[in-house]
C-alpha cells in the first residue's frame, strides 16, 4: 500500500472511531440530561440573543416607510431568503430560509468555529465527555427572519428578529436550540444591514 492509499485509511479509521465514540457516548447520555444541556445552551444563546438585537437589530432611517419596507425586502430576497408572510399595510414581513442563510458556507464555519468552545463548555457539565462531540447541526432547520417597518418622526424604524424552526429532527439526537449561534446572529445582522443600505440607495436614486 503506498502512502497516499495509507494515509486515506488512516482519516478513515480516525472517522469511524470518532463517530463510534460519539454513538456509543450519545446512548449513555440520557434523554433528560441532553435536554438540560441544550436547556442551558438556550439560556446562553438567548442572553447573548437579546443583547446583539439591542445592539444590531433595530435602525432608524430617513426614508419612508414605503421605501424602507420595500429596500428589506428586496435585501433579504438578495441574501437567498424567501418570503414566507408580508403586510405591506402593517410594515410586517417574515422570510425563511434552509440553515445557514443569509449566511454563506464559508461565514457559517467560521461563526461555528467561534461559537463552539462556548457550546462544549455550556453543555460538558450535563453531558460529560459527550460534548466534546457535540457541534452546530444547520441540517434540518430553517432561519425565520421578521422584519417590521414603522413611521416615526426621523423617518421609519426598522426592526428585526432572527430565530430558528425546525423541519427535520438532528441526525445526533441531541435535542434542537431554539437561538442561532451569536457569532452567526452577529454576522447575519451586519450582512442584511449591509444589504438594506445598497438597496435603500438604490431606492432613493430612482
Amino acid at each position: 500500500m503506498n502512502a497516499i492509499a495509507q494515509g486515506h485509511c488512516n482519516v478513515s479509521l480516525r472517522a469511524a472511531l470518532v463517530i463510534a465514540c460519539a454513538v456509543i457516548l450519545t446512548a449513555c447520555a440520557t434523554q433528560e440530561q441532553k435536554a438540560d444541556a441544550i436547556g442551558a445552551v438556550n439560556r446562553a444563546f438567548r442572553v447573548e440573543y437579546e443583547a446583539i438585537l439591542a445592539e444590531k437589530g433595530r435602525r432608524i432611517v430617513s426614508a419612508s416607510r414605503t421605501g424602507a419596507y420595500e429596500a428589506m425586502r428586496v435585501a433579504l430576497l438578495r441574501l437567498g431568503m424567501q418570503v414566507e408572510a408580508q403586510d405591506h399595510g402593517l410594515g410586517f414581513l417574515t422570510v425563511i430560509a434552509p440553515a445557514p442563510r443569509p449566511l454563506d458556507l464559508v461565514e457559517w464555519r467560521q461563526a461555528a468555529e467561534a461559537d463552539l468552545p462556548n457550546l462544549r463548555a455550556i453543555t460538558r457539565p450535563y453531558i460529560g465527555a459527550l460534548s466534546d462531540f457535540i457541534s452546530f447541526e444547520p441540517e434540518g432547520l430553517l432561519v425565520v427572519i421578521n422584519a417590521t417597518v414603522l413611521t416615526v418622526r426621523a423617518g421609519s424604524e426598522i426592526s428585526l428578529t432572527v430565530r430558528l424552526r425546525e423541519v427535520a429532527p438532528p441526525r445526533s439526537g441531541i435535542p434542537r436550540r431554539e437561538y442561532i449561534t451569536p457569532t452567526a446572529v452577529r454576522m447575519g445582522l451586519d450582512k442584511i444591514w449591509a444589504m438594506f443600505d445598497k438597496e435603500l440607495q438604490l431606492h432613493k436614486s430612482r
